[in-house]
């Protein structure tokens, strides 16, 4: 069909954005304007010749739309009538003159908008026999489609049978039928004429489609509700020939079994005038509809809570540290919380809950220590796990207007220990997580904070629950993930990872006992000695805490079983030579001293997830242009204290007896540190760098049975560091004689096992100078001895004014 294009100059109206309402071409269209920028846009047309563009915003929430929010295409019209309201609105009539293709606009009030208008003109107006074609079908669409949808008046049935254009045509019916306007859009975007005819058809046909299939749905839903009241009706009747009769139906039942509950129960009053409305309501309701069951399901809830049941606190202080003694080694921080607790208890019986949480790493007992504490203290233990929880209606629960509606995890704890002072585990709660369903964390801070959990209200059972005098324990593997407001309400324990003695005693006063009868074994037919656990300890795990320990016993118990069984032997002793044949080759090999002093090589103390570590630091300084080369997969703050190491030796390189003062021009620097896989970071190796460096530039060895830890500043200063009890047992175990510790870490010493003491001596340093004092030797001629480089100074003395050298 041949057509002729015609396209106007560019130029700019004021703008009108509308939200979903779409303007067509040669039709009269009504609307209020509220918005100011659409308001002055009016105001900018009226004050000229009336000319406006009208253009649609893609989404209707947007209240200042900017290019991106309208669409490419709408009208350019003319303001035939305007009203102005009361709130500074405007009513107005416009009538659309032609389709406009939008350029850009002019942000600001009103919005300016450069357009071009387009217009395709069929050379027969009609479209010929195609457009005739066209205009029967979409002719049909509309009578198929108004059976199913709102009627159009006769007036507008008669106009829409009397045009003849196509393009016209297709724009009268889109502008009086309920389509969405993203599909009206769609037709205004198109400026064919026959296209456009062809689309509105395309378009009515989906909708029959689907308005066909909603009229099945709704018929459905018609009879079912019929149905549902003819159930009704015959219940009813049903009803009132068993009351003739003298007999009760289920329902009457389950009220009278409900009301019977609800007096046996010692309920306070708010929750006994509640729970009567609800079955007053319940009487009422007919037998089986689905709100029913709701009521129904809702008393039985509400009563299974243990209104005023409490169990009585062991007050007994002997027996219960005899409890938490026997049944664990070690932890005695938390140990001493509970028996303060109780001790307080005693002078002060209105005391109530507490709300700690324990922090360490897997396997150290952190869950284990809260049953034994619920033992000593003879309350119900209830463990709730929230790794992973990420839906706040776990701990709040569902609104019972919901179908499988149910109570938070706190009101069924309450449910399950049958007591409402429980101890209650929240395991791993900094591993909660949230969604678009809410934050679990946050629902907690009700729950846990003592001055509005008298009170708490689940949204399942909408009555105020007392949780004041339940205890509150929580677990968590680190406190980073836990939100500041949350952790502010619990009292924080840390529980520091085992010592080597201290998981030889937890594995023979526990984890064999507890395998041998898992194992159906005794100590008559399976022993272990000492240096079996101890190489099983070193050589076979790798960790805080005593989970992989009790793994390793296992796989041992069961190897010797198999032997036990089979009658390959009566009995067995288990050994350190025997570990190879029942766990296979070591593991895990310890990092081992060097043959003799060496220079630039140091070994540094790390603090790891598993426990300390023994680090090795390496320097190597060659001839090259100044370079300082960081290896070993370390992070931010150790290559910073890397650096702070470099600055301090080129200002004080005549007091460490450098031989090259211009080594940082002259020399490459190389500071390593082995196991490169393992990323490396943290705030305590900075006297180890400084010590290696200053050995290999000054060319003095370190001593090999010297291990250090704490940072270093620009002025020489060491700094104090965390860890110490996991450190300085690393160098134990790896032979270390010597630790160098900062001065500020001397009061940590307490926490350090007594075994290591023993083993171990302790310098406190204040500058590197007290450093170098210990570690840096020299040959005095004898083979194998050294001395140090630098005597201790005097200001490092402890209070007593002793050496700083401690035992």
């Amino acid at each position: 069909m041949p057509t002729t294009i015609e396209r106007m100059d560019v130029f700019s109206l004021p703008t009108i954005a509308l939200r979903g309402l779409t303007v067509f071409p040669n039709i009269a269209t009504s609307f209020d304007v509220t918005r100011k920028i659409s308001i002055d846009a009016i105001e900018s047309a009226l004050a000229g010749d009336s000319s406006v563009f009208i253009v649609t915003q893609r989404d209707v929430s947007v209240e200042k739309p900017q290019r991106s929010d309208l669409f490419d295409v709408g009208i350019i019209a003319k303001i035939k009538q305007s009203l102005k309201l009361p709130d500074n609105q405007y009513r107005v009539i416009v009538e659309g003159v032609g389709r406009a293709e939008l350029i850009d606009i002019r942000e600001g009030s009103p919005i300016v908008a450069n357009v071009v208008r387009k217009e395709i003109e069929l050379a027969d107006e009609t479209g010929g026999l195609r457009g005739e074609a066209l205009i029967r079908s979409a002719n049909d669409a509309l009578r198929e489609y108004l059976k199913y949808s709102q009627k159009l008046s006769s007036d507008v049935m008669m106009a829409i049978g009397a045009i003849r254009h196509p393009g016209f045509l297709a724009d009268f019916i889109t502008a009086n039928i309920g389509l969405r306007y993203t599909d009206k859009q769609s037709l205004l975007d198109e400026f064919d004429p026959m296209r456009r005819l062809e689309l509105l058809t395309l378009i009515l046909e989906r909708e029959i489609e689907v308005l066909r299939l909603e009229n099945r749905i709704n018929k459905k839903v018609k009879d079912k509700l019929d149905r549902n009241q003819r159930d009704y009706y015959l219940r009813e009747q049903m009803k009132v020939i068993q009351n003739e009769l003298g007999q009760k139906d289920e329902l009457y039942s389950d009220v009278d079994e409900l009301a019977e509950r609800m007096e046996k129960a010692a309920l306070p009053a708010e929750i006994e005038e509640k729970l009567n409305m609800q079955l007053n309501k319940l009487e009422k309701l007919p037998f089986g509809s689905s709100e029913a069951a709701i009521v129904r399901s809702y008393i039985d809830t509400c009563l299974d809570i243990p209104w005023g049941k409490r169990t009585v606190d062991r007050l007994d202080l002997k027996a219960a540290e005899k409890i938490l003694n026997d049944d664990h080694d070690g932890l005695d921080k938390v140990k001493e919380r509970i028996l303060e607790y109780l001790a307080v208890k005693t002078l002060s019986p209105d005391l109530k809950g507490q709300i700690i949480c324990l922090v360490g790493a897997p396997g150290v007992g952190k869950t284990s220590i809260a049953e034994s504490i619920s033992r000593a203290l003879k309350r119900k233990y209830v463990r709730i796990s929230l790794g992973g929880v990420r839906d706040e209606a776990d701990i709040r629960g569902h609104r019972k207007t919901y179908i499988g509606s149910m109570p938070g995890r706190i009101i069924n704890a309450l449910i399950q220990a049958g007591s409402m002072n429980p101890l209650i585990v929240l395991d791993e709660i900094d591993k909660l997580t949230h969604d678009s369903h809410g934050d679990p964390s946050s629902a907690l801070l009700e729950v846990l904070d003592s001055e509005q959990n008298k009170a708490f209200r689940d949204h399942f059972i909408e009555l105020p629950v007392d949780l004041s005098d339940c205890i509150f324990i929580a677990t968590a593997n680190t406190l980073e993930t836990i939100p500041r407001p949350l952790l502010d309400r619990m009292e924080v324990v840390r529980i520091q990872s085992y010592t080597r003695a201290e998981k030889l005693r937890i594995a023979n006063n526990h984890l064999i006992p507890k395998q041998l009868k898992r194992h159906g074994l005794t100590k008559r037919n399976l022993r272990f000695r000492d240096d079996a656990i101890l190489s099983i300890i070193d050589d076979y795990t790798k960790e805080q805490g005593v989970r992989n320990l009790e793994r390793e016993l296992a796989a041992v118990c069961r190897k010797c079983a198999k032997k036990l069984a089979d009658g390959t032997v009566k009995s067995m002793t288990v050994k350190k030579t025997d570990l190879f044949g029942l766990l296979g080759k070591v593991k895990y090999k310890r990092e081992e001293l060097e043959a003799e002093g060496t220079v630039g090589t140091v070994n540094g103390l790390a603090w790891t997830e598993v426990g300390g570590e023994l680090l090795k630091v390496e320097a190597l300084a060659f001839d090259g242009t100044g370079k300082t080369e960081l290896t070993g997969s370390l992070g931010d703050v150790m290559k910073e204290s890397a650096r702070a190491a470099v600055s301090l030796i080129r200002s004080r390189s005549e007091d460490f007896a450098i031989k090259d003062k211009n080594f940082y021009k002259d020399k490459d620097i190389h500071l390593h540190f082995p196991e490169g896989a393992v990323p490396k970071d943290g705030p305590s190796a900075g006297i180890a760098i400084t010590t290696a460096l200053i050995s290999e530039l000054s060319g003095i060895p370190v001593r090999r049975d010297v291990a250090m830890t704490g940072e270093i500043t620009l002025h020489g200063k060491v700094l104090p560091i965390g860890g110490l009890r996991e450190k300085t047992s690393a160098a134990a175990a790896s032979g270390v004689h010597t630790v160098i510790i900062p001065k500020a870490n001397l009061d940590d010493l307490d926490e350090v096992d007594d075994e290591v003491k023993s083993r171990v001596t302790f310098v406190a340093a204040e500058t590197i100078d007290d450093v170098l004092s210990v570690a840096l030797v020299k040959a005095d001629g004898a083979a194998g001895e050294t001395k140090p480089v630098y005597t201790v100074p005097d200001g490092c003395n402890t209070e007593n004014g002793t050496s700083a050298v401690l035992r």
